[in-house]
Order: C-alpha cells, then sequence, then structure tokens
C-alpha cells in the first residue's frame, strides 16, 4: 500500500483527509463549485472526508475560496482548493486560504511537478512566502506550529489527464514531495480517446488508467480520481486510495431530475 514519505509528525485530527490516507481508511471526497460557504457548510455535513474547492471550473472567486476553506475545516473536515492553473501565486492564495493540499490540473511533465513542489513548501523544501495569519486560523493552530508543521501536512495533488501526463507520469510521480496523482477522466479521455464520456473499457483508456495505478505505486505515491456515484465509488476504491465522488452542482441536479421524474410519473 502507498506510504508517501510525509514526516511521523503526529497530525492534528483536524487534518482529516491526510489522517485517513495514513490510516488506509478509504476517504471519500467531492467537488464544490458553487461560491456558497453555506453551500459548503452542508456539503461537510453529510459525511464526506474532504471537499475539493474547484477553482478551476467551478464558480469559486478569491473570496469564496477563503470562506469556503474556513467554513469546512471548522467543521472537520479537510478542504483542498484545486487551481486554476500552475501559477506559483495561486499556490499560494489556496495554501494562505488554510486549505489542507492543492489539486492541480494539468501536469504533463516532472518540471512541472517540481515546480509546484517548491510553490507549495516553505524554504528550505521550496520557495513559498509567508505573511498570513490565516492558515493557522484555519488549523486552529498558531503560527509557529503551522510553520513548523505545513511541509509535512500538507498535500500537493497532481492531476494526470493528458497524454503527454500520462507519458511522463512515471518521472512525475518520483518527484519528491508529490503525495498524490489524481486522474481526472474526461479530460483524460478527451486527449486519449477524443471524445467524452468514455465507457470505461476502451483499451487506450483502461491502459492510461493502469499506468497511472502503477506508478503511483512504484514511487509510494496515493492515487485517486473522480466517481460519478457511490456505486461507481465503491468499484473504484478496490482499486484507489480516494475518490472524489460527484460535484454539488451535479448533485442538485440530479436530485431535482430524480424526484421530478416521480412528481410527473
Amino acid at each position: 500500500m502507498s506510504c508517501p514519505a510525509l514526516s511521523a509528525l503526529a497530525l492534528k485530527p483536524q487534518l482529516r483527509l491526510l489522517n485517513a490516507l495514513r490510516a488506509n481508511a478509504k476517504p471519500i471526497m467531492t467537488f464544490l463549485g458553487l461560491p456558497s460557504f453555506r453551500t459548503a457548510q452542508v456539503v461537510a455535513q453529510t459525511g464526506v472526508d474532504a471537499i475539493i474547492i474547484d477553482c478551476e471550473h467551478g464558480y469559486i472567486s478569491d473570496d469564496s475560496m477563503h470562506a469556503s476553506a474556513a467554513a469546512i475545516a471548522s467543521l472537520g473536515v479537510s478542504p483542498l482548493v484545486r487551481l486554476r492553473m500552475t501559477h506559483s501565486d495561486l499556490v499560494k492564495r489556496a495554501l494562505d486560504a488554510g486549505a489542507h493540499g492543492i489539486v492541480v490540473p494539468q501536469i504533463n511533465t516532472a518540471e512541472e511537478a517540481r515546480a509546484i513542489v517548491s510553490h507549495a513548501k516553505f524554504p528550505p523544501q521550496g520557495t513559498r512566502g509567508q505573511g498570513s495569519a490565516f492558515p493557522a486560523l484555519t488549523q486552529g493552530i498558531d503560527l509557529p506550529t503551522y510553520l513548523q508543521t505545513a511541509n509535512d501536512t500538507l498535500l500537493t495533488c497532481l492531476q494526470i489527464e493528458t497524454k503527454a501526463g500520462v507519458e511522463n507520469v512515471d518521472d512525475i510521480c518520483a518527484v519528491p514531495g508529490v503525495d498524490m496523482v489524481f486522474i481526472g477522466p474526461n479530460d483524460l479521455a478527451l486527449s486519449v480517446l477524443g471524445y467524452v464520456p468514455a465507457k470505461g473499457d476502451e483499451p487506450e483508456f483502461v491502459q492510461a488508467v493502469q499506468k497511472i495505478v502503477a506508478a503511483a505505486r512504484r514511487h509510494g505515491k496515493w492515487v485517486g480520481r473522480l466517481s460519478n456515484d457511490g456505486v461507481s465509488s465503491k468499484e473504484h476504491l478496490e482499486v484507489f486510495d480516494t475518490v472524489a465522488m460527484s460535484y454539488d452542482v451535479r448533485a442538485l441536479q440530479n436530485w431535482y431530475m430524480a424526484e421530478l421524474r416521480i412528481a410527473r410519473s
């Protein structure tokens, strides 16, 4: 079982996702795309272990990211932030909001992976600057403790979702400081197959997924993926360390559509 090279530091219980991953407890995440800290609170009370605040495809501003991260963490759930790009300032803003980690899309090379790790780590491991009290407040600890522990407790998760990423996934997973790789099946299918949604059994798609999982296992990284629902999440957790089960927007749509079908039948 994969064991990323994070320190043996005793973790505060607030770091729910990292604790669960280390315990091989198969944590379940979900995506938040709506710019509402109330939505963040509602979803955080459902029993999920982590919520990925989606600043790539979601309608999430900087203010909403800060509010949602604090709301999620206050309920004992781990907030992660999916960035819209790989720029160092976006990494810093997400971590300064109190995120327990970052999810970075479209990573294609080991060089890109090393740059992200450097942006996410305080010196001497990286180049992250310090000047915000908010991440310590969000975790419920003092600033000196946060500075001492951040490099060892914040998750750096990279998305492998392109042909180039798959080709270079072994080198990407070999980069120290990368904790997890995450499969975005829709973008992976678009890149590998040229269409979405994938049926899931296309040989090229299956081989790409297997290559990503094998590289993660070989280098001791956790590996996760998007799952559409509970049934697929249960199936995927037989292979993956964690899944992100659907999306707040999709959950709302699916509930209304299902109930309307019943009401109008």
